[in-house]
């Protein structure tokens, strides 16, 4: 192994909502109060990939089981892993590693079906595949125990922002509650309440309709730096039929899907009132979720590539004046960027030591639970 005692060093990678590449991150860890962040990278998809993906998912809509693989989505899946392993070996050579110097990987794959309501959640990603590539163990799918035990099979990211918190310096740790907002695809946060109460859930949409507004209207992956949305103004009517959504004040917290919420028509907004619309929407998603908890968050913590758009961050920092404040992640010293990527790298660790990954109070599972799969890297002691 490559780390001696109970730590690991792991590698962890997220291929997000927003499918626009795989973050890798790494971290020596032993999966439960050691954290000890290392390097990390990003390996975009090319736009042709990108529009493959976003076919996968209306060609998902038809999958019944788990295993199910209609259409073309048989040879994606073995494409989307080798592009995982390729992103890793060249991690692996940029940081001059090799890989006997990584005990696993934790693998999340493309979410490319999630129904939490019939307990089914489909992430593209073959672990055997890419452990026999890398000569690495790997540890995925995730997310399907606590789905077999009632859990949303989602948001896992949780117990590692609590062990984030954890370590904050005195700048931060007195702000608590704190909140960890993700604003990926879809928004979710984590909660961390003064006694240490743990809670998260889906927030609303995140960047997946604004990025589907700009490309749709602009041919442009993203609304990079909330340039255009800052040109337009919000819609009233547009934001309330979104925030006048049923999801918002259900008691049952649900996890979404990227395709729960619809981009606006074309006779709805032009290209900047439906950008800015779309930011604030997001953006007062995720200030609606404070009715949902037992305290009112004094630090909110944002992660994720929504953090970049500056109208989201503001709309918030509004929404929020008067009771808490809101920073970006690297403002508390950590990056908001590949966060998600070192919780899956700890998340597999946590998996190998059967420590459990989610709670009832995160997503909704009966009991604390485990879960992941283990498969491993030839050459590998499988004793």
């Amino acid at each position: 192994m490559a780390t001696g005692g109970d730590l690991k060093r792991a590698i962890g990678l997220m291929s997000g909502t927003s499918m626009d590449g795989i973050d890798l991150a790494m971290l020596e860890t032993d999966g439960d109060g050691v954290v000890r962040r290392g390097a990390s990278s990003f390996a975009a998809y090319d736009a042709q990939f990108r529009k493959r993906l976003e076919r996968a998912l209306e060609t998902a809509k038809s999958i019944e089981l788990r295993s199910d693989r209609p259409g073309d989505l048989t040879e994606l899946e073995a494409e989307l892993t080798d592009r995982h392993a390729a992103a890793v070996e060249a991690f692996l050579t940029r940081e001059g590693l090799s890989a006997s110097d990584v005990d696993v990987i934790g693998f999340h794959g493309q979410t490319i079906l999630h129904r939490p309501l019939q307990a089914l959640t489909v992430q593209l990603g073959d672990g055997e595949r890419l452990a026999k590539r890398l000569r690495i163990d790997v540890v995925y799918d995730l997310r399907a125990n606590d789905m077999t035990m009632g859990g949303q099979g989602a948001p896992l990211v949780p117990a590692y922002h609590r062990a984030l918190a954890a370590g904050f310096g005195p700048e931060w740790a007195q702000d608590t509650p704190v909140i960890f907002v993700n604003i990926g695809g879809i928004s979710n946060i984590t909660y961390i309440g003064s006694d240490g109460d743990l809670r998260a859930f889906d927030s609303g949409p995140g960047n997946t309709l604004i990025d589907q507004w700009v490309r749709h209207h602009a041919g442009i992956p993203y609304d990079s730096g909330g340039a255009i949305a800052s040109e337009g103004r919000v819609l009233s009517g547009l934001a309330n039929h979104y925030l006048s959504s049923p999801f918002f004040t259900a008691k049952q917290r649900l996890s979404l899907d990227r395709n729960d919420f619809k981009m606006p028509g074309d006779e709805d907004a032009s290209l900047e009132d439906g950008a800015r619309t779309l930011a604030f929407v997001t953006a007062a998603a995720i200030a609606k979720a404070q009715a949902h908890l037992p305290e009112k968050p004094k630090l909110w913590i944002l992660t994720g590539g929504g953090r970049h758009n500056r109208m989201i961050v503001e709309d918030l920092t509004v929404a929020t004046r008067h009771t808490g404040k809101v920073i970006l992640a690297e403002e508390a010293g950590l990056n908001g960027d590949s966060m998600e990527a070192e919780a899956w790298a700890w998340l597999a660790v946590r998996s190998m030591r059967g420590l459990p990954l989610t709670y009832p109070n995160t997503t909704g599972v009966r009991e604390a639970a485990t879960g992941g799969v283990l498969a491993r890297g030839q050459g590998r002691d499988v004793a």
